[in-house]
């Protein structure tokens, strides 16, 4: 069984008038960007001012890669709320990003965080038992936002979790550019973060990576204030975001097609290779902007300094010139480039920590959930923009016991 597909969007839409704000590509983006690909690799959109729409994963890795010419630095310049501060390292190119991506990737390896797994184990737990007698939830309230955002809260960063539905809230609505609250709720972001990294200061060390941003030295001087909160505001973004988008993607599919939770229920060893290949069919990290620096080339098309790129990771995912039958999930495939996670130097610093949250959280659905399928007349829209999650997802399933008492 497939997903089920609405059809891509016209092509006259696709080749001239994209726009990555648009809730209907949110909702037929893999038959649409497969148009794309197909129709123009490499298109020119009109809208938003004008920008260079890039499809193919030999195109969208060579973009990232060429940092000289694609710059991260000024990333997409269309209409939107601004952050108040840059996001660090993203918003930033060698040698200045290396300096940020230096300081907090040694946090964030399979050693530093493999020791989070028993702890967010029974996170999971916990919130499992507060749905399983139900035989039904939301499952993006019940679980896909909670486990990341109170995982992050409390290993990675050590911030008072009563702060967190807050703080969600305002990530979330600051990632939609066109969300008439996005600037209000980059402001109020902008202030949680000053706020919290006042108390940190105050407090005992953590030995996390919060200390290390606030103690670093850039290039023989003290970080700024407007640095710290700029990598902290980073950190929250991508901690609280997109694994909670990649469970909710996930959890569709595997109402769409539960042979898929069936295979992994039989053989829970392959949960860590299945999440790999869902991370490719289904990121919630979906495109990325740039700036060109100066004159560069993309598919056989100039491209003009100060013109934006957009760089779409899902829909190089599904290119069948990279991956054999790009558009299934295929357990045994032997070899899985994606870019769930992005590529070139700005790859995304917390995938191993994504990758324990999505591992450990299959491995306990599946063990405790049965029977998953998708509440009848339910229609799903997704969250739109530069990630994509389900807006909701109500499912249901037989009922089973609590754990803990």
């Amino acid at each position: 069984m497939e997903m089920p597909s609405a059809g891509p969007l016209p092509d006259d839409w696709c080749v001239r008038h994209f726009d990555h704000l648009s809730p209907d590509l949110a909702a037929t983006m893999p038959e649409t960007m497969a148009r794309m690909r197909e129709l123009c690799p490499v298109a020119r959109s009109e809208e938003h001012g004008g920008f260079w729409v890039v499809s193919r994963y030999e195109d969208v890795v060579s973009a990232a890669q060429n940092w000289e010419v694609f710059s991260s630095a000024h990333g997409l310049g269309i209409a939107g709320a601004p952050s108040v501060v840059r996001n660090l390292p993203v918003q930033a190119d060698p040698p200045e990003q290396r300096v940020f991506k230096r300081l907090i990737n040694p946090f964030f390896t399979p050693a530093a965080v493999a020791p989070w797994e028993a702890p967010t184990r029974a996170l999971v737990t916990r919130l499992i038992d507060g749905f399983i007698e139900d035989g039904e939830c939301e499952f993006m309230d019940a679980f896909a936002r909670p486990l990341p955002s109170l995982a992050f809260f409390t290993l990675a960063i050590n911030a008072p979790s009563e702060d967190l539905d807050k703080v969600s809230h305002l990530a979330s609505r600051s990632s939609v550019p066109d969300d008439p609250q996005a600037r209000e709720c980059w402001l109020g972001l902008y202030a949680w973060i000053q706020g919290f990294v006042a108390d940190r200061r105050e407090g005992p060390p953590r030995g996390d990576v919060v200390d290390a941003v606030l103690n670093a030295e850039i290039d023989g001087r003290p970080i700024t204030e407007e640095e710290i909160i700029g990598t902290v505001q980073l950190l929250i973004l991508g901690g609280l975001e997109t694994t909670a988008g990649a469970l909710g993607l996930i959890l569709r599919r595997f109402c769409a097609e539960p042979e898929i939770p069936e295979a992994l229920r039989a053989e829970p060893a392959l949960i860590p290779g299945a999440v790999q290949e869902l991370l490719r069919l289904e990121p919630s990290f979906v495109s990325v902007g740039r700036t060109a620096v100066r004159d560069g080339e993309l598919g056989g098309h100039p491209i003009k300094k100060g013109d934006k790129v957009l760089l779409h990771w899902a829909s190089a995912n599904r290119d069948g010139a990279e991956f054999a039958d790009p558009d299934t999930f295929k357990l045994d495939r032997a070899r899985n480039p994606h870019v769930g996670f992005g590529v070139g130097p700005h790859r995304c610093a917390g995938s191993n920590l994504a990758r324990l949250n999505l591992r450990v959280a299959l491995e306990e659905l599946l063990r405790r959930l049965d029977g998953i399928a998708l509440r009848d007349g339910a229609a799903i829209q997704y969250h739109r923009g530069l990630t994509r999650s389900p807006l909701s997802l109500p499912i249901t399933f037989r009922p089973g016991p609590r754990l803990a008492r």
